[in-house]
Protein backbone atom coordinates (compact mmCIF):
# COMPACT_ATOMS: atom_id res chain seq x y z
CA UNK A 1 0.00 0.00 0.00
CA UNK A 2 1.33 3.30 -0.80
CA UNK A 3 1.78 6.17 1.41
CA UNK A 4 1.79 9.90 0.90
CA UNK A 5 3.34 12.12 3.86
CA UNK A 6 3.31 15.62 3.45
CA UNK A 7 5.21 18.09 5.41
CA UNK A 8 6.64 21.66 4.94
CA UNK A 9 3.83 23.69 5.44
CA UNK A 10 3.00 26.82 8.14
CA UNK A 11 2.26 30.05 8.92
CA UNK A 12 3.95 32.69 6.26
CA UNK A 13 3.47 36.33 5.70
CA UNK A 14 3.18 37.93 2.44
CA UNK A 15 5.74 37.62 0.01
CA UNK A 16 7.19 34.85 1.55
CA UNK A 17 8.33 31.44 0.88
CA UNK A 18 7.71 27.56 1.70
CA UNK A 19 9.02 24.52 0.26
CA UNK A 20 6.79 21.54 0.85
CA UNK A 21 7.69 18.16 0.45
CA UNK A 22 5.68 14.81 -0.01
CA UNK A 23 7.88 11.07 0.78
CA UNK A 24 6.35 8.36 -0.94
CA UNK A 25 6.54 4.77 0.39
CA UNK A 26 6.72 1.84 -1.71
CA UNK A 27 8.31 1.09 -5.30
CA UNK A 28 6.23 3.14 -7.65
CA UNK A 29 7.08 6.62 -6.83
CA UNK A 30 9.73 7.12 -10.01
CA UNK A 31 6.55 5.33 -12.06
CA UNK A 32 4.19 7.76 -12.07
CA UNK A 33 2.71 11.24 -12.59
CA UNK A 34 3.24 12.97 -9.05
CA UNK A 35 1.49 16.58 -8.11
CA UNK A 36 0.43 19.45 -5.69
CA UNK A 37 -3.31 20.11 -5.44
CA UNK A 38 -5.33 22.37 -2.99
CA UNK A 39 -8.18 23.08 -1.21
CA UNK A 40 -9.10 26.19 0.36
CA UNK A 41 -12.20 26.59 3.22
CA UNK A 42 -15.62 26.19 0.77
CA UNK A 43 -13.81 25.33 -2.49
CA UNK A 44 -12.98 22.56 -4.91
CA UNK A 45 -9.34 21.10 -4.33
CA UNK A 46 -7.63 22.55 -7.68
CA UNK A 47 -4.64 21.59 -9.61
CA UNK A 48 -1.16 22.93 -8.18
CA UNK A 49 1.14 21.63 -10.60
CA UNK A 50 2.58 18.27 -11.42
CA UNK A 51 5.26 16.26 -13.10
CA UNK A 52 5.42 13.36 -14.90
CA UNK A 53 8.26 10.48 -15.07
CA UNK A 54 10.28 12.28 -17.66
CA UNK A 55 10.00 15.69 -15.66
CA UNK A 56 7.63 17.84 -17.70
CA UNK A 57 5.57 20.10 -15.45
CA UNK A 58 2.33 21.45 -15.92
CA UNK A 59 0.81 24.45 -13.27
CA UNK A 60 -2.58 25.83 -12.34
CA UNK A 61 -2.44 29.08 -14.00
CA UNK A 62 -3.03 30.94 -10.94
CA UNK A 63 1.12 30.11 -9.97
CA UNK A 64 2.51 32.20 -12.47
CA UNK A 65 5.77 31.84 -12.10
CA UNK A 66 5.87 31.26 -8.38
CA UNK A 67 6.06 28.23 -7.80
CA UNK A 68 8.31 25.17 -9.12
CA UNK A 69 7.98 21.59 -8.27
CA UNK A 70 10.32 18.86 -8.72
CA UNK A 71 10.93 15.16 -7.60
CA UNK A 72 13.98 13.04 -6.74
CA UNK A 73 12.73 9.56 -7.48
CA UNK A 74 16.07 7.77 -5.55
CA UNK A 75 14.65 9.54 -1.84
CA UNK A 76 10.89 9.12 -3.70
CA UNK A 77 10.26 12.62 -2.68
CA UNK A 78 8.10 15.48 -4.48
CA UNK A 79 8.95 19.05 -3.65
CA UNK A 80 6.74 22.18 -4.14
CA UNK A 81 8.98 25.49 -3.92
CA UNK A 82 6.13 28.29 -3.16
CA UNK A 83 7.71 32.25 -3.73
CA UNK A 84 5.77 35.38 -3.47
CA UNK A 85 3.43 33.76 -1.29
CA UNK A 86 -0.28 35.53 -1.16
CA UNK A 87 -3.34 35.42 1.00
CA UNK A 88 -5.31 33.81 -1.58
CA UNK A 89 -2.82 30.66 -1.68
CA UNK A 90 -4.23 30.08 1.88
CA UNK A 91 -5.13 26.27 1.52
CA UNK A 92 -4.54 22.52 2.81
CA UNK A 93 -2.00 21.33 0.02
CA UNK A 94 -2.11 17.55 -0.92
CA UNK A 95 -0.05 15.58 -2.72
CA UNK A 96 -1.05 13.42 -5.51
CA UNK A 97 -0.20 10.48 -7.00
CA UNK A 98 -1.74 8.43 -10.18
CA UNK A 99 -1.47 4.94 -10.19
CA UNK A 100 -1.10 4.20 -13.92
CA UNK A 101 -0.72 0.25 -13.70
CA UNK A 102 -3.71 -0.01 -10.86
CA UNK A 103 -5.91 3.07 -12.18
CA UNK A 104 -6.04 4.95 -9.05
CA UNK A 105 -4.65 8.16 -7.23
CA UNK A 106 -3.09 8.01 -4.26
CA UNK A 107 -3.64 11.21 -1.81
CA UNK A 108 -1.52 12.15 1.42
CA UNK A 109 -3.25 13.57 4.30
CA UNK A 110 -2.35 17.51 3.26
CA UNK A 111 -0.33 20.20 5.27
CA UNK A 112 -1.51 23.78 5.94
CA UNK A 113 -0.55 26.50 4.09
CA UNK A 114 -1.40 30.12 5.33
CA UNK A 115 -0.50 33.47 4.06
CA UNK A 116 -1.19 36.32 6.77
CA UNK A 117 0.44 38.96 8.09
Amino acid sequence: QVQLVESGGGLVQPGGSLTLSCVASGSIFGLNTVGWYRQAPGTQRELVASITTGGRTNYGDFVKGRFTISRDNVKRTLYLRMNSLKPEDTAIYFCNMEDVFRNRPYWGQGTQVTVSS
